[in-house]
């Protein structure tokens, strides 16, 4: 990903992306915003206890870089799930709850979700001209949530996964990531078999490669262009939240994507 710097607000996009006039996006570190300690500065959650006018100012920031205002995004309540929404201009300037993907084809409809660990997956398809944005910790991982957006992209908008796009965005690097054999589990099922998922450590502990793991679930539906971002949320506070690494308490950063009118 390409690091960029707008108005004080630092963002990484991916080359992959950046051929098309029409299409906007970024994932958004947590540096040019206003919202205070542990929060700061660029929190985009309001469920993380921080003040609802901070974070609502941070929201306009962010979206302002690409010219657009609140009541032209739309975003979802996140529940670790595999549920897709397809949003449409009724949608702008509100929520839903319970759904942990997004897809569009409607243009000046920005999506936006919010992540501190957990994987953004980014999807566009070039022949559609649709747009996706998911959101898979390990348990949407081990539900598949990556898969669940390239059939609903397919269903609603018509998408072949092999003319798909996917973005695999900042998240928390394998070094960084032990877990318990539950966990392993309930996300292996999930991946093809032999998929490189999971690291085991001298010290005997496991180590989840949460990457690896979205991956090889693309894949395995047919999206063969996948560009992997390999930044790590928790090795990098300064410019990104991450859950593990912060205890729990900290803010959480915004990715957005979206097709101009």
């Amino acid at each position: 990903m390409k690091r960029q710097a707008t108005n004080g607000l630092a963002f990484h996009q991916f080359a992959g992306l950046a051929g098309y006039s029409d299409l906007y996006h970024g994932a958004f570190t947590r540096l040019g915003g206003v919202s205070r300690a542990p929060f700061e500065t660029l929190n985009l959650a309001r469920s993380v206890g921080d003040e609802a006018q901070a974070v609502q100012e941070n929201n306009r920031r962010m979206l302002a870089v690409f010219d657009m205002t609140p009541d032209r995004a739309t975003t979802v309540w996140l529940v670790h799930g595999k549920a897709v929404a397809a949003m449409t201009r009724s949608d702008a300037g509100r929520y839903r709850q319970g759904f942990d993907a997004i897809i569009t084809r409607e243009r000046g409809l920005a999506l936006t979700m919010r992540f501190a660990d957990c994987v953004p997956i980014v999807f566009f398809d070039p022949v559609q001209r649709a747009i996706g944005l998911a959101h898979a910790g390990w348990r949407g991982v081990a539900e598949n949530v990556a898969a669940a957006t390239v059939v609903a992209l397919h269903d609603d908008f018509g998408s072949n996964p092999r003319d798909l796009w996917a973005g695999i965005g900042p998240c928390i690097g394998v070094d960084r990531y032990r877990v318990g054999q539950e966990v392993i589990n309930l996300v292996a099922p999930a991946c093809p078999p032999h998929a490189p998922i999971v690291q085991r450590r001298p010290d005997g502990s496991l180590h989840l490669d949460l990457n690896a793991a979205v991956l090889s679930q693309l894949k395995a539906c047919g999206v063969e262009n996948v560009e992997d971002s390999a930044i790590c949320t928790a090795s990098n506070t300064t410019e990104w939240f991450s859950h593990r690494a912060e205890n729990g308490k900290t803010g959480r950063f915004g990715v957005v994507i979206g097709l101009r009118d």
